[in-house]
């Protein structure tokens, strides 16, 4: 190839180089109507400002504070998600690494024995000494763009990495706090059922101390001792979900199960935020939730690789140049006689089996419109857990309204009932259906206290817990 053919092939390859096959990514589009205000939203103790990173901060309890801080420094997922991202940004760099040019030294030192190639008389033997140095240098020409797809799709694969490191983050501070109320909220019912045996044995010793006056009959004493030894059977449960709760906050903080967090088995009450909660929009919640953000970029991924599948149908440039030096002896290596070079593109055309090819692209499609979908999914899914949780709140509000009344009558009913029968005015069976009543309201009312607690955990953690950033 002549100097001027060269210059102009090797032009035409670097313009062209700055094209690439395939798909460029463009944001999917969300609905109108999922930006804007939640519909749950407008019959509950909701504000449309945005929430706070900081969620559990709202709940006012510096131990809670502490235990998120430890769980999110030292959870056993978060170093797990920490640890692939590390992994997917380490490929990353591997597919940048792709546009720079590669070379190789080398140095060789050969001795050998040859026959020499003569008529008539034997040939004499030829020792031989040869000695080379060389530098290759070859730059791959993204003529059609795999190598910028091929960083495309790996850039994309680490911000959903990133993203997903983000979803275990949300994770880890609720269910963290989960863990913390579920533990207050045992030692809560704990209390309320230590109340109502302690009130069951003091009916109990009435009873047989009328019966000893000659006042009661033994079914009365039968009957007493029935809800006593109930009212004994509800502690085992609860301790074993007190207990249970202890070891989850213990892995949770990335702790054995025996190394129960100070001060947390002695909580007698769990947390609740008594203020307006702030739940933001349709719109600000797609921003903020984390996996919305990993599936947007999980489908530029998909997407790139789309190009990179393409690009394999065209040829392949490749620019190369070579230096070096071949001499019979070392000390010859400088003369100039002795060096050679070379320069000049080298273009190679696999023609891959077409099929195989087009199978490969349409994998590859198929693969964005999996990821499309799966986008979608995710949309909808964000709305409707937080919809859902701003439902469930709400009523869980209204049904411990009216379990908070109900207790309150069922507590002057047993009062007015043992003051009856006291004065003979009335059966013990009425004392003790009164006292069964208020039993059975007064471990629905801490039930519903834990669960107040656990729904507005879920809430917020629906709405995304706080790590925003914006799709690369």
């Amino acid at each position: 190839m002549s100097r001027p053919l060269f210059a102009l092939v090797s032009a035409s390859v670097l313009a062209l180089g700055a094209c690439a096959v395939g798909p460029d990514h463009k944001a999917p589009l969300t609905p109108i109507s999922a930006q804007g205000a939640f519909v749950s939203a407008a019959q509950g103790p909701y504000s449309a400002e945005a929430p706070r990173d900081d969620w559990w901060r709202l709940f006012q309890s510096p131990t809670l504070d502490g235990l998120i801080a430890e769980a999110l420094q030292k959870n056993k997922d978060l170093e797990i998600a920490a640890a692939n991202l590390a992994r997917v940004r380490a490929v990353l760099g591997e597919s940048r690494a792709a546009r720079l040019p590669s070379t190789t030294l080398s140095a060789s030192g050969d001795w050998g024995r040859t026959a020499a190639t003569t008529t008539g008389a034997p040939a004499p033997l030829d020792e031989v000494e040869t000695y080379g140095t060389g530098l290759d240098v070859s730059y791959e020409v993204d003529l059609f763009g795999r190598v910028r797809r091929s960083i495309e799709a790996a850039r994309a694969d680490a911000d959903a990495a990133e993203a997903m490191l983000d979803v275990t983050r949300v994770s880890v501070a609720a269910e963290t706090a989960r863990a913390f109320a579920d533990a207050c909220s045992a030692n809560a019912q704990i209390a309320v059922a230590k109340r109502t045996l302690e009130l069951q044995q003091e009916t109990y010793d009435l009873t047989e101390r009328q019966l000893a006056a000659g006042k009661g009959t033994g079914l009365d004493v039968a009957r007493a001792r029935t809800q006593l030894e109930s009212a004994r059977a509800t502690l085992p449960p609860l301790n074993s979900q007190r207990d249970a709760a202890l070891f989850r906050l213990a892995v949770l903080t990335g702790k054995p199960p025996a190394e129960v967090p100070a001060g947390v088995a002695d909580c007698a009450q769990a947390p609740k935020v008594a203020s307006i909660l702030p739940v933001g929009d349709g719109a600000s919640l797609l921003r903020r939730r984390p996996d919305v953000r990993q599936a947007e970029r999980q489908l530029a991924a998909a997407s790139a690789r789309v190009g990179v599948a393409t690009a394999s149908l065209y040829p392949s440039v490749v620019l190369g140049a070579s230096v070096g030096s071949v001499a019979p002896g070392v000390s010859d290596l400088n003369d100039d006689r002795a060096l050679h070079f070379s320069a000049g593109p080298l273009i190679s055309w696999s023609f891959p089996n077409v099929a195989v090819a087009r199978s490969r692209i349409a994998q590859a499609r198929a693969g964005t419109d999996m990821a499309l979908a799966q986008f979608d999914k995710t949309v909808l899914t964000a709305l409707e857990e937080v919809e859902g949780a701003l439902t469930r709140y709400a009523d869980e509000l209204e049904r411990h309204a009216a379990l908070q009344t109900a207790r309150d009558q069922s507590a002057e009913a047993t009062r007015l009932a043992r003051l009856r029968y006291e004065e003979g005015a009335d059966s013990f069976l009425s004392v003790l259906d009164a006292q069964r009543s208020l039993a059975v309201l007064e471990a629905e009312l801490a039930r519903s206290d834990a669960e107040l607690t656990n729904q507005q955990i879920a809430l917020f953690k629906a709405l995304g817990g706080g790590w925003a950033r914006t799709a690369a």
